[in-house]
């Protein structure tokens, strides 16, 4: 069947929840998809004019024939899609492949022994714990103990270096009980470890209590140095066990999932607390696709119905569109009930920010052309809360000088860079007066009129035309009063559902927060990169508004010096300055040069010769 006719065919589906199965020429499987309404869903893929990303392409060209099995509720779909996705694994379904191996905690033997992290059991002279499934939570949960019971981490070999030379900079930071200083007993230094190794077994628990008993116990026998080695490591552990993300309370259960997106894949990243403690990170990579959506959509079920152990609670970076339905076949799967959420703010949060800086980071591996650029747009849409990273960023500050005239700079950020090309001027034409939220409406409304009239065909629709060009997100130097302002403004235009951020300014003119018009501010001081970022874009904002001012108040000396000549007007200026380019270059003009200026006569010529010479 060609296109047009799955369309027709598709069209003639009924607006009713269930599963829809794609065949090639060969009548082989290749794509299995739920649908709230199979109409609606499967049409669109078929419908002409319809962007989809490589993936969706690549199976919508080897699509031959589709046939669909209507369900009586949309949990009964995703039900069916996710079995018969495992019974088929069809070429175009997200396929579930991580490159996991094995991971363990290497303790080596002797009256010293050291804790790391290993890959393989290759050490006949040491024990191991394990195995674990991910290398990145052996790695966390290793350097935890480490830094809660302040083990040396350095390359030393005790008894032998035990003496010799000064401790290491984290000695002297408080993060090492520096064995090397030869004040530590190899009694103590062994109790320090079978904490370390309790703490990686069991998790926090009842270690806090067991060190202040034997705190208290050792400064009891007027143990001293032993007391204040324990009062240290109590200090360590509470002081680390407010901070990570490795070990939390009690019996927690909980996988922590997110998605990250670039323009070649999707990263889906899951975090598994299992007793209180971060047992295992997964990361599945899924090429040729862009849409972060589609991916969570037909990830979730697919993870958590295909036989993975199924949490208490699932806390995630956004709920799919069916997440109703998901929860409801997670919950009989489970047998008990099953929280699918999406945490606003504390640890759970900084959880969820923690798995996508991982799924980003994967994709960094991934490719190496994934530019630093890249992931900062993608912690940019994180922070911002943004479906996709902006790409195109329009920033826009007004410039006014003492007679009350004002100017707008608009700059362009291009995949994180300045897009000089891009930039313009706006002079105002209908404010008096200095009135910034009026100046930036105007500027605003000018920016949709010159996109939609490249739209109509009315003006170069080329990469040349930076008006043409619809940005991601708009950035303007004020607060809520401006963006108000401004979205006011654009009201009714094409650009009036692009995202739109002021840049607030502290009492030291520098860039605080950003903020909508409802006069939410988002702290971007808490992000050391994105803040950067957008001061970078607010300076240069700045400094581009500000020259165009500067020339403009030099443009007008120059016509106020000329216009102070017999007979000559701002007409007759602007034609003189238009040729000459400088006043010092009219001055500098002859009579027949002057003549040659466009509306000045013989006459007017040597008139204006003898002013400047006499």
């Amino acid at each position: 069947m060609t296109k047009a006719e799955l369309y027709k065919k598709a069209c003639m589906l009924p607006l009713l929840p269930g599963v829809y199965i794609i065949r090639d020429k060969r009548d082989e499987i290749i794509y299995i998809g739920k649908a709230k309404r199979l109409k609606t869903r499967v049409s669109q893929y078929f419908r002409e004019g319809v962007p989809h990303d490589a993936k969706v392409t690549q199976m919508i060209l080897h699509a031959f024939t589709f046939d669909v099995i209507v369900c009586q509720s949309e949990f009964e779909a995703l039900v069916l899609e996710a079995s018969q996705i495992k019974t088929h694994t069809p070429k175009y379904n997200i396929l579930l492949k991580d490159d996991k191996g094995y991971s363990y905690v290497k303790i080596t033997r002797g009256d010293w022994p050291r804790i790391s992290a290993a890959l393989q059991k290759d050490d006949e002279n040491a024990d191991y714990i394990g195995p674990f499934t991910s290398s990145f939570a052996v790695r966390e949960m290793v350097e935890t103990a480490q830094n809660c019971f302040l083990l040396p981490r350095c390359n030393k070999e005790f008894p032998r270096d035990i003496g010799k030379g000064r401790p290491c900079l984290n000695a002297h930071i408080g993060k090492c009980m520096a064995v090397c200083s030869g004040k530590i007993s190899c009694q103590a230094y062994n109790e320090a470890v079978q904490g370390a190794l309790r703490m990686i077994r069991y998790g926090k628990k009842d270690i806090l209590r067991q060190l202040r008993e034997k705190m208290e116990a050792a400064a009891e026998r007027l143990d001293f140095e032993t007391a204040a080695l324990l009062r240290d490591q109590i200090a360590a552990i509470e002081r680390v066990a407010a901070g990570q993300k490795v070990v939390m309370e009690g019996d927690t259960e909980m996988d922590i999932v997110a998605l990250a997106g670039t323009t070649r894949a999707v990263c889906a990243a899951v975090l598994r607390y299992r007793d209180g403690r971060l047992t295992d990170k997964r990361e599945f990579v899924f090429h040729d696709t862009t849409d972060i959506g589609a991916v969570r959509e037909e990830f979730l079920p697919q993870y958590y119905l295909d036989g993975e152990n199924i949490p208490r609670t699932i806390a995630v970076d956004a709920l799919p569109e069916d997440h109703e339905a998901l929860a409801q076949a997670l919950a009989e799967a489970r047998g008990s009930k099953v929280e699918l959420y999406v945490p606003q703010r504390g640890d759970i949060a900084k959880l969820v920010t923690m798995a996508y800086t991982n799924a980003v980071e994967r994709l960094g591996r991934e490719s190496g052309r994934y530019t630093r650029e890249e992931k900062l747009l993608e912690e940019a849409a994180q922070v911002l809360g943004l479906k996709n990273p902006p790409r195109i960023i329009e920033s826009y500050d007004i410039s006014n000088w003492g007679d009350g005239s004002s100017v707008c700079g608009m700059v362009v950020f291009r995949d994180g860079k300045p897009y000089r090309s891009g930039y313009r001027r706006f002079k105002m034409r209908t404010v008096a007066g200095t009135d910034d939220y009026a100046s930036l409406a105007e500027t605003l409304s000018r920016r949709a009129a010159e996109y939609e009239a490249a739209q109509r065909g009315e003006k170069p629709d080329t990469a040349a035309n930076q008006f043409a060009a619809l940005p991601d997100l708009i950035l303007i130097d004020g607060g809520r009063g401006q963006v108000g302002a401004v979205r006011q403004a654009l009201r009714g235009t094409a650009l009036q559902n692009v995202p739109l951020y002021g840049m607030v300014k502290d009492d030291h003119h520098r860039t605080r927060a950003i903020v909508d018009d409802a006069g939410g501010e988002i702290a971007i001081n808490r992000h050391r990169n994105i803040f950067t970022f957008v001061t970078n874009i607010q300076d240069e904002t700045h400094r581009y508004a500000n020259d165009y001012r500067k020339r403009m108040m030099h443009k007008k000396s120059y016509a106020a010096t000329l216009t102070a000549l017999p007979g000559v007007g701002e007409k007759t200026s602007a034609a003189l300055l238009g040729h000459f380019k400088t006043v010092g270059a009219v001055r500098q003009a002859s009579i027949s040069d002057l003549e040659e200026v466009k509306g000045i006569s013989h006459a007017k010529a040597e008139k204006i010769y003898n002013a400047l010479h006499s």
